[in-house]
């Protein structure tokens, strides 16, 4: 059993008088499980995982979330993580995410503020995952050379694998060649991103800040965050005034943006099938069209 390991290091990490008295079982992780532990004294946000390469993946979770806290973001505070049995675990701070949307104002600013953290290349220094998919960070020095190789080709490899009838990889070649249409006059600056920014991914707790988590971190445009927000919804004006106001976008980011949320769609579809393998294959005809 792992609880008594994770009571263990909540007690070397955090609080020494912690005892472990409830364990709930949280809805909601479709790719880990997760848990809100408590005791006599404190509560706490655990995931764990009997995957492959689980306790990897905590970890670069983990950096990812220091990284963003760092760059002046709210997210959950790293206590620690470990494996036990083929079980690992990472272990957060609990925060009570019932806040409602009063602070979509302070989480715009927060974002333009962390997306100012900048690199000397595009990447990260290691691979993490963007859900359950592996997600490639090698650091290069050209960001559409980047986006190409270590985004959108991955991608399209797995999506002709898993759906062979949609040929979207032929089919993504002009795109693949022609990127630089989309960037008439830009040169995007290696910003620190949360890499995942979806409504699911932040919240707003009920001491009414804004935090962020699961993040899929890397060095890369700050648009792609941008427009990860868009794709689902979720964030109100308030958010991208704020945004706006503190560092103001490029006019072409609207160009762009489907270009970006191409990725995360072909993720989708690679995750859960189903529709998604369509949705790609119209927004990619809608990309070749602006070529």
């Amino acid at each position: 059993m792992i609880w008594s390991h994770i009571e263990q290091q909540i007690r070397q990490q955090a609080d020494p008088g912690f005892r472990l008295q409830h364990k709930e079982h949280l809805p909601g992780g479709c790719i880990d499980e997760t848990w809100k532990i408590s005791g006599n004294s404190s509560e706490w946000f655990v995931k764990t995982s009997t995957a492959g390469g689980a306790l990897t993946y905590f970890q670069r979770e983990a950096e990812g979330l220091r990284a963003l806290a760092e760059a002046g973001l709210n997210t959950p505070e790293v206590i620690g993580y470990d494996e036990h049995e083929g079980t690992a675990w990472l272990l957060l701070t609990y925060v009570d995410m019932g806040g409602g949307q009063g602070c979509q104002a302070a989480l715009g600013q927060q974002l333009a503020q962390a997306h100012r953290h900048t690199a000397t290349r595009f990447g990260w220094h290691a691979d993490n995952r963007i859900g359950a998919t592996p997600q490639h960070n090698g650091w290069m020095d050209d960001w559409l050379d980047f986006w190409r190789e270590r985004r959108l080709l991955p991608q399209l490899q797995w999506l002709q694998r898993r759906a062979p009838e949609l040929r979207l990889l032929a089919r993504a070649e002009p795109l693949l060649h022609n990127l630089e249409t989309f960037f008439p006059g830009y040169q995007p600056q290696p910003s620190l991103l949360h890499g995942d920014l979806w409504s699911g991914n932040a919240a707003c707790g009920r001491d009414g800040q804004p935090v962020v988590f699961d993040p899929a971190c890397y060095y890369g445009d700050r648009e792609t965050d941008l427009a990860m927000t868009e794709l689902f919804g979720g964030f109100s004006s308030d958010f991208y005034q704020a945004y706006q106001q503190v560092w103001p976008l490029d006019a072409g980011y609207r160009q762009r943006k489907p270009l970006y949320n191409f990725y995360h769609i072909l993720n989708h579809a690679n995750l859960f099938g189903g529709g998604y393998g369509m949705q790609a294959a119209k927004l990619l005809e809608n990309l070749l069209r602006q070529l």
